[in-house]
């Protein structure tokens, strides 16, 4: 069986930014040498603006460097121009759903039994009741069907609904995303495989086989809620449309090659679970009838639970594999645990807005939890003083992901001295990086590296490509950058804390 951890790398994994055979980097120890190509030569005498500049990166960079201690700023460039924090947003959301909600918090997905059981008999309705869980997955529905088959009962006279209204249900988490993107997925309070379904198709003679699945570790099972339709076109790639409690999705035959599979989204989660659930229950002899999303949850006996990772866990993964539907659950379960009420997407990212200047003192403005849309907002020096807050490093350093450092040819260097926490973030047209460096004699710093042009990044939205002409080179560019600073800091502040 493949552990979870596979699954979620296996599904959220990127491919490595490629060649950065262009990037002087500094060497493991700043001796000042003048070897060509070296960064410790005169390179590690330019300023850091030139250092900038030779990036050739368009639009703006934003850059702070701060000892992490006393919060004194040792390095900084154009420190608070606001540009779109990415992914780092979801550094910000880690801390305000700990802080919210605790470490311990557990998400709880529930089978509900409204009537009485008798002799194993269930007369009355069922119910799969989500507690907003964004990282359930189809091996976890498989341990609640054996749960419900535990609980005695072999048959269900009565309905079988899904009840998702524990948090807000959106469709998508940014509209102006492409339709057919797996990371941009539904929100509901009954979430599964992180709101995808895996789209496998392979040529058969002059036609194609196509499936539709909930795969995750050890199973598979096949779904009629998502429905594929080989159309005989060119473009677009993909058409969606809303069959009501369906998804109806085509796919451009001229577009499929001899055969592939990829992640797409699934807008109507909640019926998404509940087929599968459904799936594992006949496994046991339970027939379950066709799901029915309900608004309000019923009274009834608790006859089966699931419930998540501990809340530290849960933030640690999310750190690492950038799982956009977790940061918008976490941030949503923290701004109603800390309101009391269910809030819109927008609304509840206004009120981590509201607790990040109160936190520490800045003036950000967040539209969403995830980073995914681009219409937040935040500078360099704002989020150094955000993770420098009292107390923010202490959770948010243990669970951030490790940034090796690498070559001029990109290879990871083994052994590195430094050590580098941080959260990644990237759009079309933005690369972000902000967190903790740990220099080789000890000493703490904490960083932001923002890149955007944000001129680029609309007129990329304009032509409909998911990877715009020049994204990819100014992708590049700016991950070079961010490891000739990190490499240069580490070298240049190398001192006893």
């Amino acid at each position: 069986m493949i552990s979870r951890r596979a699954f979620l790398a296996a599904t959220f994994g990127t491919v490595a930014t490629a060649g950065l055979a262009d990037a002087p980097l500094v060497s493991l120890r700043p001796v000042m040498r003048t070897v060509e190509g070296d960064l410790t030569g005169p390179r590690m005498r330019q300023s850091l603006a030139e250092v900038i500049a030779a990036s050739e990166l368009t639009g703006h960079v934003g850059v702070v460097l701060s000892d992490a201690k006393t919060g004194e700023v040792i390095d900084h460039h154009d420190a608070d121009i606001q540009l779109p924090p990415a992914s780092v947003t979801k550094a910000v959301t880690a801390l305000y759903a700990l802080e919210a909600l605790g470490p311990e918090f557990q998400f709880e997905t529930r089978v509900v039994a409204n009537g009485p059981i008798l002799n194993g008999i269930l007369d009355g309705d069922l119910i799969l009741a989500g507690g907003g869980n964004p990282n359930l997955v189809t091996d976890d529905l498989a341990v609640l069907a054996e749960r419900l088959k535990e609980s005695g009962i072999t048959e269900v006279r009565g309905k079988f609904y899904v009840y998702d209204d524990a948090l807000p249900n959106l469709d998508e988490i940014d509209e102006s995303q492409l339709d057919y993107l797996g990371y941009n997925p539904a929100i509901s309070g009954l979430n599964l495989n992180y709101n995808r379904v895996h789209f496998e198709w392979k040529k058969q003679g002059a036609d194609y086989k196509v499936s539709m699945d909930a795969r995750s570790e050890t199973y598979r099972p096949a779904v009629q809620m998502a429905r594929m339709r080989v159309v005989n076109r060119d473009v677009p790639i993909f058409t969606y449309a809303d069959g009501g409690e369906t998804d109806e999705w085509t796919v451009a035959r001229g577009a499929l090659g001899n055969g592939g599979s990829r992640w797409l989204p699934v807008r109507h989660p909640a019926i998404y679970a509940g087929e599968v659930f459904a799936t594992f229950a006949r496994s046991h002899g339970i027939a379950l009838s066709q799901p029915r999303e309900i608004s309000a949850l019923p009274t009834g006996d608790v006859v089966a639970v699931h419930q998540s990772d501990a809340l530290s866990r849960v933030m640690r993964d999310m750190l690492l594999y950038s799982t956009n539907l977790t940061a918008e659950v976490a941030g949503l379960a923290a701004t109603e645990g800390r309101t009391g009420q269910k809030r819109g997407l927008r609304t509840s990212a206004l009120g981590m807005t509201q607790w990040a200047k109160t936190r520490a003192g800045i003036s950000a403005t967040f539209a969403d939890h995830s980073g995914l849309g681009d219409a937040s907002r935040i500078s360099a020096s704002e989020m150094v003083q955000l993770l420098n807050a009292d107390g923010a490093m202490a959770q948010l350093r243990p669970i951030m992901k490790t940034i090796a450092m690498r070559d001029e040819a990109n290879k990871r260097i083994p052994d590195h001295p430094v050590t580098v926490l941080a959260k990644t973030g990237t759009l079309n047209f933005v690369s972000c990086l902000a967190g903790y460096l740990r220099t080789q004699s000890g000493r703490d710093l904490t960083f932001t590296i923002f890149a955007a042009d944000l001129e680029a990044r609309e007129k990329g939205k304009r032509s409909g490509d998911e990877q715009p002409f020049g994204s990819i080179t100014f992708n590049t560019n700016a991950k070079r950058l961010q490891q000739v600073l990190l490499q240069r800091w580490a070298a240049l502040n190398d001192t006893a804390p």
